[in-house]
């Protein structure tokens, strides 16, 4: 089998959940250490259609979970207030999470953390798995750019592990586990999840120095961080008592939304949703961390099917006897323009700009890794290091020499201090890179979605 396939399934840890016992499988995953933590059904000899669970609602398992006392502030009251007069707003994150709840909730169960804890994307990213604030934090989770690299969240050309509903989620619980071992409480861990560690360690000094207690409550906190905990413990409210606030909760079945499929081969997005018989926009719902149109095998990825489409898959794959994939990778060598870059691998450079998102007048930098069709004689899968470390560095061009006007002194010395051979002043250094970096800003804002999130960010609607 080109595939192995796993389903995301930890109903079976409760008693009864399954009608033929043990759904773990034997075969590990390939190089996903934490996709490995979850039991996993093989469609070859088992059927995700004889998975069920004791209770077909999953609202109340989440609400037998609450552990976390409520606050009964005046600004739990207020954010109460303000999600009740929003139903609209609060019925399509109610929505966005059926696809991922299931999931969350299981692995906050398996940890033996409170089912508050996952609520929490409603507060970081309303549900929304693509959602990138103007700090930059990506996900579900909203991971900033250097969290999710101490907790090993891959961030290059092909994926970016932020968005991953399987990784983000795993290292979000991690991170939560790990600050509510440091404070004690899980109000002052998720205080600190949105401010930072460090800040709630000097805000707990502060008050002990002044012989004041050192709980959330009584910290001097920033008003987004003060307001963090009563807007999770609002929607904990809403959750226990929707009629009481005018809300409808979606109907949520307790069992898994998604199966998880290893990708042992490189296969291109649009052949798996063809083969799927799922539509694309489905798919970058629960793929979201994917930045390409292949999926590598090298990188040890699964790709998220709903959970009635995994076995149309595997018929339709068993089926398939075109090439999987239509895209490779290379290096690049030297510094170049993108035509040149585009003749020198023989590639049509629109199309090299396109699938790359490189902005019109910008170079591509040595040791950059670009995306390009598969030929004849670059048939193979990518490469374990480029799938893991690829990178797209790119620069304008640097400005050409000014003709000198007649009767004018052009000596070498004046013409190196004006910076017209090649090398740029630092202001106009710093000038390119803005230019750069609001070029790939434009061409990745339409892959990405601003969100109401914890980071500083745009509303969602």
């Amino acid at each position: 089998m080109l595939w192995r396939y796993a389903a995301i399934l930890m109903i079976a840890v409760l008693s009864g959940c399954a009608s033929t016992g043990d759904w773990s499988s034997d075969t590990p995953t390939k190089t996903n250490p934490r996709a490995s933590k979850a039991p996993r059904v093989n469609l070859d000899n088992q059927s995700v259609s004889k998975v069920y669970a004791p209770s077909s609602n999953l609202w109340l398992r989440i609400r037998d979970g609450f552990q976390m006392e409520p606050m009964n502030s005046p600004l739990e009251i207020e954010q109460i207030r303000s999600l009740s007069a929003k139903p609209d707003y609060v019925n399509r994150s109610m929505t966005r999470s059926s696809r991922y709840l299931f999931y969350i909730v299981q692995e906050v169960n398996t940890r033996n953390m409170p089912t508050e804890i996952a609520l929490l994307p409603f507060v970081e990213s309303a549900f929304v798995p693509q959602a990138k604030s103007s700090a930059k934090a990506m996900g579900l989770w909203q991971f900033m750019p250097a969290t999710g690299k101490d907790f090993q969240l891959t961030q290059n050309v092909f994926r970016d592990e932020r968005r991953d509903v399987l990784q983000s989620t795993d290292a979000a619980l991690d991170y939560l586990q790990r600050l509510n071992n440091q404070f004690g409480s899980w109000e002052l861990a998720l205080a600190a999840y949105n401010w930072g560690a460090g800040n709630i360690a000097k805000a707990q000094k502060r008050n002990l120095a002044a012989g004041l207690p050192t709980d959330y409550e009584s910290l001097k906190l920033p008003k987004e961080t003060r307001n963090y905990v009563p807007k999770l413990m609002a929607y904990r409210q809403i959750i226990l008592d929707p009629q009481a606030y005018g809300i409808v909760l979606p109907d949520l079945e307790n069992h898994p939304y998604f199966v998880a499929v290893d990708v042992n081969n490189d296969i291109d997005v649009a052949l798996v949703t063809k083969l799927a018989e799922i539509p694309l926009d489905e798919f970058q719902i629960l793929n979201p961390s994917f930045n390409k149109p292949v999926i590598l095998a090298a990188a040890g990825q699964q790709i998220l099917l709903p959970f009635g489409h995994a076995e149309v898959f595997q018929e339709s794959l068993k089926n398939y006897t075109k090439p999987l994939s239509s895209w490779t990778a290379v290096q690049v060598s030297k510094t170049a323009a993108v035509d040149q870059v585009a003749k020198t691998l023989g590639v049509d450079v629109d199309t090299l700009r396109e699938i790359n998102g490189i902005p019109k007048g910008m170079r591509i930098r040595a040791g950059s890794t670009v995306i390009i069709p598969k030929t004849a004689h670059r048939s193979g899968d990518v490469s374990v290091a480029l799938a893991d470390n690829a990178s797209l560095s790119l620069e304008k061009p640097q400005p050409l020499p000014k003709k000198c006007a007649k009767g004018t002194n052009c000596s070498p010395a004046k013409s190196a201090k004006s910076g017209t051979k090649g090398n740029s002043s630092p202001k106009n250094a710093a000038s390119q890179h803005k230019s750069a970096s609001t070029g790939l800003a434009k061409s990745a804002k339409n892959d990405s979605v601003k969100t109401s999130t914890s980071k500083g960010v745009s509303k969602i609607q």
